[in-house]
């Protein structure tokens, strides 16, 4: 797969109506909306169609069956043969399976870190197992739906002004969920979610927690204790229902527990921290056709300058990968991690074979509308979110993540699902991609949302933290959008709110992967 010199280097041609990715590519991109009979100078082509800004247009003679190419990466095959000029979506750029090359581990190289004096610093909290976080939670977790109800009312009751005395608590926050009872006992259902609920309770973010049982569920709180190694203290507390009394007692016990540390949580303030302390999860939703050359390769940037300096970043969204997983595994440490990612696709294959998901072909309206043809050329602009460095680890949904440098985490492509797993394995910020205007938010680590294209990024502004449209508007480089997206990671890490942050939005994106049956 080819890195597009051009736009890593120079910013492209602002008069030019379309984009060309790399010299071997069949297709081109619409940098705006082409009347049909447009010719295209550049190209040497006329538009044989209306071509939709963000959509592709075939730039050489394509025979029946033979790959189209975006970034000198098969995106699928023609369903006919196509003339220069043709407009190139779902209708004739087919999905097939085609022989990949995984290479393990052949195209690894290793990040040269700076060192330790020169690394970038962010303004943290310091836990005592030698974490760091961006902010300063309590949380308040149920093992079931059951208790959902106490915990919400819990949360509420905590506002402004009963925070006010306590200015270095960034808020209380309920963490709720659909699960927890009337699920498998035993299993991968039930570990994930007690692997969730930990990873959340032993967040860097996180300065004390919570946590309420209705007192009959399947996910025990006993057993979910003792299985994850959590024991009740003066920061950890445990109410349930049936114990105390019912609903109303389990609101002021959990009141309680929360006064009784709000004070220790208090005393936490921020000092200056290295940057190698920052990770990273990565997301995009609602993509469009300018995903994968503006904002997802502007974060890729971004990653590798955060690699650099000893951070961590997760590049997750399994079936969004799928199609270009051969161009992760080459780059891979060693070839065992590479074999891993790939066990995990096959696992995704066989989850969803037979159901229309996208990792079967077909991608979301919303991303048809943007330009994408299908989950191949997703998986080409998703993967560019993860830059150039070499790949440390492959880790399971809500795994603690032990590796510096770019990881993967096996998710769902469902954002808050995605997030969820990434947050709960440590990340404690996340960067999130959107072309279509995701309205995305979570807690306990904020998001900063990259909008791809300009027009977006002005009818959306109150959710947007930065514009990549200006490497679409041939004004800005990759590499000058991945210094900005850089020192705004530092400065949120900071303390600084993102957009979705100062409106609240993240408390209903807690969303556990609820893989098992409900009976």
């Amino acid at each position: 797969m080819s890195d597009s010199a051009t736009l890593a280097t120079a910013p492209t041609r602002p008069n030019d109506p379309v984009i060309r990715l790399d010299p071997a590519d069949n297709v081109v991109v619409a940098r705006e909306a082409i009347p049909a009979g447009t010719h295209i100078g550049s190209e040497d082509v006329t538009t044989l169609a209306d071509i939709p800004f963000g959509h592709k247009i075939a730039t050489h003679p394509i025979k029946k069956g033979d790959p189209v190419l975006k970034y000198a990466t098969i995106i699928g095959f023609a369903g006919e043969d196509i003339a220069p000029g043709t407009y190139m979506h779902t209708h004739n750029v087919l999905m097939d399976g085609f022989e990949k090359d995984y290479r393990h581990g052949l195209d690894y190289v290793p990040t040269e870190k700076l060192p330790a004096a020169e690394r970038a610093t962010f303004m943290g909290f310091k836990r005592p197992d030698g974490r760091v976080g961006t902010r300063n939670y309590i949380g308040l977790f149920i093992t079931v739906n059951c208790s959902a109800t106490v915990a919400r009312k819990i949360g509420a009751y905590f506002d402004e002004d009963r925070l006010a005395d306590f200015p270095n608590v960034d808020g209380v926050v309920p963490f709720i969920h659909e699960q927890g009872c009337g699920m498998e006992l035993t299993g991968e259902p039930m570990d994930l979610l007690r692997r969730t609920l930990a990873g959340y309770i032993r967040h860097p973010n996180m300065a004390g927690a919570v946590v309420l049982s209705l007192g009959c569920e399947r996910n025990n709180l006993p057993k979910f204790f003792e299985e994850q190694s959590l024991a009740a203290g003066k920061m950890l507390h445990t109410v349930t229902m049936q114990d105390v009394g019912g609903t109303a007692a389990a609101i002021e016990a959990g009141k309680k527990a929360v006064r009784e540390m709000l004070p220790e949580a208090n005393k936490a303030t921020r000092e200056p921290c290295s940057a190698e302390h920052i990770s990273i999860g990565l997301q995009c939703g609602g993509s469009d056709g300018f995903s994968g050359l503006s904002a997802n390769p502007a974060l890729g940037k971004a990653v590798d300058i955060l690699v650099r300096h000893g951070g961590t970043a997760m590049l997750s969204e399994t079936p969004e990968l799928y199609g270009v997983e051969h161009t992760l595994t080459a780059r891979a440490r060693t070839a065992e991690i590479g074999q891993k990612f790939v066990e995990r696709i096959d696992w995704w294959l066989d989850h969803t074979r037979g159901r229309d998901t996208q990792i079967n072909g077909v991608v979301s309206p919303g991303n048809q509308a943007g330009g994408i043809a299908n989950v191949i050329e997703k998986a080409l602009g998703g993967s560019k979110k993860g830059g150039s460095t070499g790949i440390e680890g492959v880790f399971k949904y809500a795994e603690p993540v032990d590796a510096h440098g770019l990881v993967i985490m096996d998710t769902p492509g469902f954002d808050p699902v995605a997030a969820t797993g990434q947050i709960a394995g440590g990340a404690n910020l996340v960067c999130f991609t959107t072309g279509r205007g995701s309205c995305f938010g979570s807690y306990p680590s904020p998001t900063i949302k990259l909008a791809t294209n300009t027009p977006m990024y002005e009818r959306m502004v109150g959710d947007m933290d930065i514009n990549c449209g200006p490497v679409i508007d041939g004004v800005k480089t990759l590499d000058e959008m991945g210094e900005e997206i850089f020192a705004k990671i530092l400065a949120v890490a900071s303390g600084e709110r993102s957009k979705s942050e100062a409106m609240g939005v993240g408390e209903e994106e807690f969303a556990p992967w609820p893989i098992g049956v409900t009976g």
